[in-house]
């Protein structure tokens, strides 16, 4: 099994290639007749997903079986994407996302209902993770799942002498300047939530003013806001922690023997990104057919073997080999997950205060 670890090492060259990619797609070198795929034809998709998510080749092989050309887009945060998608420079037929960004775009009426009567390998899915869905897609009618995973502690067993097993570990004054959190409002604010026993979707602004108190007097000891450096960070020894996604701490675990990964007692968040048809598709049908690709068995291995992080798809997890069956890092178990919880929508003035809140901590 490779691993995700080759996107650590590759990763510049990765990055460098897939922007000079979708840099030909949208100057029309992607589409037939030098039409980009959004400027129309019905042979043509747009798809909108996070950098370095997917298997390159996966789009290829679409391409050739179908016919379709696929112009590729791009984008870091979830709110960098809803950014993105309703300036409407780009008419975009199918886009992956996170979960609470999905239940925002449904509730605002965004996200078109997927036909699923002519996927072939909708079943591919475990009933499981489409349960844990429904938190934001009640009916599983808007959204499928494409990865999951959680969010938890990476931490470096030879610089950190004690077992890790709770969230206040991130503020013990002997780790100053070896600590990363994520640079990811709800995702640092899990910490403080979860510690003080309260929900990540709560909208009791006493609770996230709280919480902000909390990550204002943890902020000292903190070496870095990070996203996907806390990997690189960790691989290299750094610091010594890092709340950090799951997907990247498997990657960090590959370079860095020294390395393991918790999930606090207190619980968590575990988060799917998944697929879905926004309003500004054109090409539905196409969309739809890509979808079901994407949960077709072998093309769904092949993204699990490139990203490495959970995967929803039943048929590709019966096939793994016992040792990545086994690795509560990208597979927790039934324990774990059931301390963590969905991101939910919050709300127009919740978001509007969670940003104000986010903003004075990063000025603190």
């Amino acid at each position: 099994m490779k691993r995700f670890v080759k996107n650590v090492s590759l990763l510049a060259v990765m990055l460098l290639m897939l922007t000079v990619l979708a840099s030909c797609a949208g100057d029309g070198s992607g589409a037939a007749g030098g039409e980009t795929a959004a400027a129309g034809g019905e042979n043509t998709l747009v798809v909108f997903n996070y950098g370095d998510y997917i298997d390159s080749e996966t789009l290829s092989m679409f391409t050739e079986e179908t016919g379709i050309k696929v112009q590729y887009e791009q984008y870091v945060t979830p709110e960098d994407m809803y950014t993105k998608y309703q300036s409407g420079a780009i008419p975009y037929d199918v886009i992956c996302t996170s979960d609470y960004i999905i239940e925002k775009m449904i509730q605002a009426g965004e996200v078109q209902e997927i036909d699923r009567s002519g996927m072939e390998y909708y079943d591919n899915l475990d009933p499981v993770y489409l349960d844990f869905c429904k938190a934001f897609d009640p009916e599983n009618k808007y959204a499928v799942p494409y990865f999951w995973g959680t969010v938890g502690i990476c931490y470096n067993t030879a610089l950190v002498d004690e077992e890790i097993d709770s969230w206040d570990i991130l503020w013990d004054e002997k780790y100053a300047g070896q600590l990363v959190m994520e640079n990811s409002m709800r995702d640092a604010f899990i910490v403080p939530l979860k510690l003080a026993g309260k929900s990540i979707n709560t909208k009791d602004e006493a609770e996230l003013l709280e919480a902000q108190e909390q990550l204002k007097v943890q902020k000292p000891l903190v070496m870095a806001y990070m996203v996907d450096e806390s990997r690189d960070a960790m691989i290299a020894g750094d610091a010594a922690m890092a709340v950090i996604y799951s997907g990247d701490a498997t990657a960090a675990m590959e370079y860095n023997e020294d390395l393991d990964y918790v999930v606090p007692q207190e619980g968590s968040n575990i988060w799917f990104d998944c697929w879905f048809i926004p309003d500004s598709c054109r090409h539905k049908e196409n969309a739809e057919k890509f979808i079901d690709f994407m949960n077709r068995e072998d093309i769904a291995a092949m993204n699990f073997d490139y990203v490495y992080y959970g995967t929803p798809n039943k048929a590709v997890y019966d096939s793994l080999d016992e040792e990545t069956k086994e690795d509560t890092t990208i597979f927790p178990d039934e324990e774990a997950l059931m301390r963590c919880e969905v991101y939910q929508y919050l709300g127009e003035e919740t978001e509007k205060f969670y940003n104000r809140l986010w903003k004075e901590l990063k000025a603190y």
